[in-house]
């Protein structure tokens, strides 16, 4: 780890220390709240949950230091702004990048995290991994590594846990928060999909982008028409890497035009074609409504969250 790495896991384990918890919203949520003339909740939840501005006097000198270790800290108009934002799940901690995030290399957390915890948790609650050896685990376009982690606290000890993404700075959280939540047998690496993750795995798990960005965000854009290649692409690459009788997890968003799933037209002639079985539920009927708005999406009904579960045979 890096120096800067090592301070940013310092500032997560003061932030546990302090009893800190914090629920992401959604943007707009978010941007409604800290309109407000004043903003509830602790000098901490409001630098680090609600990524506003403060004074230096609102935080003990020694988190200053560990902010400026970390290149975490920025100046804003005479005030002190944190450029890393932190979330709970559950009991566990997560790194990420603050408010607003518009950088290409942002990295994400919030609702969809939420949801795709639970969606994997209903799966590995019910259908543990078969036989003594310790799992290998693989989560996909990782982020903050979030899904991975939580999973992987669900299971057995002794479980190989790899977390993969394309993003630097996505790896670079993720191998934070693996530490921060007391993991050990974890590897982040910086991967093209599965260019360099190896295999095979006992389950593969993945919270992709899934949206049309005009700017082409990493955390947000998806690819292909509807934002939905990119999911598709990890379903055609992923099959063939699961272990006999793993499980690839897929939580994504579907767009339904004139009443089809677009995303399940585009990845059923892939399932028909494997050696798999599989259960798809429809988690959201509406996620990211103002997303219509925008031209991409002017014949389309509505967002929904969708989840996959594939199980290949053996």
């Amino acid at each position: 780890m890096s120096v800067a790495d090592e301070a940013l896991l310092r500032l997560g384990a003061f932030l546990r220390d302090q009893n800190y918890r914090f629920t992401t919203t959604t943007p707009l949520t978010h941007n409604r709240v800290v309109q407000r003339s004043a903003v509830d909740g602790s000098h901490l939840t409001r630098a680090f949950g609600w990524s506003l501005p403060f004074y230096a006097s609102d935080l003990p000198a020694p988190v200053l230091r560990i902010l400026a270790e970390a290149k975490a800290l920025a100046h804003c108009n005479g005030l002190l702004r944190s450029k890393v934002r932190f979330s709970t799940l559950k009991n566990q901690l997560f790194a990420h990048s603050a408010f607003p995030t518009d950088a290409a290399d942002s990295v994400f957390f919030g609702p969809d995290t939420y949801r795709f915890a639970r969606c994997v948790e209903s799966v590995l609650n019910s259908q543990p991994i078969s036989g003594s050896a310790p799992g290998r685990f693989l989560d996909i376009g990782c982020g903050s590594g979030a899904g991975g982690i939580f999973a992987a606290s669900l299971m057995r000890p002794g479980v190989e846990l790899m977390l993969a993404d394309i993003n630097p700075q996505a790896v670079r959280y993720a191998r934070v928060n693996a530490a921060l939540n007391g993991l050990k047998r974890t590897q982040a690496i910086h991967s093209d999909l599965f260019q360099k993750a190896g295999g095979p795995f006992d389950y593969i798990i993945a919270n992709p982008p899934y949206l049309v960005d005009d700017y082409q965000r990493l955390y947000r854009h998806g690819g292909g028409e509807f934002g939905i290649a990119l999911s598709v692409d990890i379903v055609r690459e992923g099959i063939p890497r699961l272990t006999e009788s793993g499980r690839l997890l897929l939580y994504t968003g579907s767009p339904i035009v004139g009443g089809v799933d677009q995303f399940l037209a585009a990845v059923t002639p892939i399932l028909d074609a494997s050696p798999v079985t599989f259960d798809y539920d429809e988690v959201d009927p509406d996620v990211f409504g103002e997303e219509l708005e925008r031209s991409a999406y002017d014949h389309v009904d509505r967002i929904a969250a969708v989840f996959l579960n594939i199980k290949k045979d053996g």
